[in-house]
């Protein structure tokens, strides 16, 4: 193909769609209201539409992957925002190092998994 590709929106849905989008308003995202069930976040130009749409299934087995370019400075940031204490079913978890890179998880509210990783330089 000869198309230039401009970027890549996933849909992910909430079971509280109140509740997700402060989590993401407080995780960093941006938020721009397309109609009053569903947004869009970004972030320094990556982002993703957050609908108010659930089904278990759907949300126990979506995952995204968002690269950060320091993972230790990203997972220190992240502490400090108490997500957990805040937002109930919301999980952390430290930071794993795997051959590839090192990534740490974010569970939302919803039980979306969210990786954010720092790939190993080659």
């Amino acid at each position: 193909m000869k198309s230039v590709f401009k970027s890549i929106r996933p849909f992910v849905g909430a079971q509280n769609f109140t509740t997700s989008r402060s989590f993401y308003n407080d995780l960093g995202f941006e938020e721009i209201i397309l109609a009053p069930n569903f947004s869009y976040f970004s972030q320094q130009g990556f982002g993703f539409y957050l609908q108010d749409a659930y089904v278990k299934d759907w949300i126990d087995n979506t995952m995204v992957f968002m690269e950060v370019e320091d993972v230790e400075q990203f997972w220190n940031e992240l502490t400090l925002l108490n997500l957990p204490e805040k937002y109930e079913n919301v999980r952390l978890t430290p930071i794993n190092r795997l051959h590839w890179g090192s990534e740490c998880f974010v569970h939302d509210p919803s039980g979306i998994l969210w990786h954010f990783g720092q790939f190993n330089n080659h």
